[in-house]
């Protein structure tokens, strides 16, 4: 088991927020001077310098410029650049670009492989603590990029499960979710691709504990992932996998079949 936490600080930002603040403090520029000509709040220019966030391009150029660094404090953009995704699931991830078979249950939002750029962009957007522009882009891109897996692995079997609230849930505005019902309907018409739906009052018992992903690779290896707002869990051994792939296997008996699900989301699409 490996766990993850949420934590988006790492040494790049720490380090090259430490060498801004001493190029700030040798040229003689306050920290308020600075805020107020890169147009932030002052508490924010602080959480960049400490490491806490991923200094901006913008904050680098004009601290760059008000100091006479003549370049090398914008030089370090080149390693502050945003990954696609979280630290936290970066084993994960490497383990889904392997897998042979995929099967997901989602009890609140559209599963990242089945998102349109659209309702990923909300989703991303509006991450507390906000991210800025430049990571929300990187952030959609990979999670697009991902879904490409779907079309182009066609031996590889996903299998989606999804809460009615995921359906009800509007992420953006009820234009992106139109849009996002017909992604989903259109995924769920490969022959690789099962996407069922899972009604209110059905399985309560295990359709309320959170999402689940099980992967097998192609060395039969059997993984389990559980995600939550705050941590991660990558889970490998055969105990505790066996556990979620049972609760999965029964939230997917008292699902719909694929069939009766694409005749239920056009219904709920069609009430929007």
């Amino acid at each position: 088991m490996r766990v993850a936490t949420s934590t988006e600080s790492n040494p790049a930002w720490r380090y090259c927020g430490s060498q801004l603040k001493l190029w700030r403090t040798e040229a003689g520029v306050t920290r308020e001077a600075l805020a107020d000509e890169a147009g932030y709040g002052h508490e924010y220019v602080k959480s960049m310098e400490n490491g806490r966030r991923r200094p901006t391009l913008r904050l680098l150029q004009v601290a760059d410029q008000l100091c006479g660094a003549g370049g090398k404090i914008v030089a370090a953009q080149e390693y502050l650049k945003p990954e696609a995704h979280p630290e936290r699931s970066q084993e994960f991830l490497t383990l889904e670009r392997d897998a042979i078979a995929f099967s997901s249950y989602e009890p609140l939002l559209i599963p990242g492989l089945l998102q349109t750029p659209q309702y990923a962009h909300a989703l991303i957007s509006d991450s507390c603590p906000p991210l800025d522009d430049e990571t929300v882009e990187e952030r959609v891109a990979g999670r697009l990029k991902r879904q490409q897996a779907l079309t182009e692995r066609k031996v590889v079997t996903f299998s989606f499960v999804l809460y009615e609230a995921v359906l009800r849930t509007v992420v953006g505005d009820r234009a992106v979710m139109r849009r996002q019902f017909q992604q989903v309907l259109e995924f769920g018409e490969s022959r690789n691709v099962s996407v069922q739906v899972l009604p209110f009052g059905k399985a309560c018992g295990v359709a309320l504990r959170g999402s689940v992903v099980l992967l097998e690779t192609g060395d039969h290896e059997r993984y389990a992932y559980v995600e939550g707002p705050e941590t991660s869990v990558l889970y490998a051994g055969p105990d505790k996998v066996s556990d979620l792939t049972r609760a999965h296997d029964m939230i997917r008996m008292h699902a719909l079949s694929p069939e009766d699900s694409a005749g239920f989301i056009r219904k709920v699409a069609a009430e929007l």
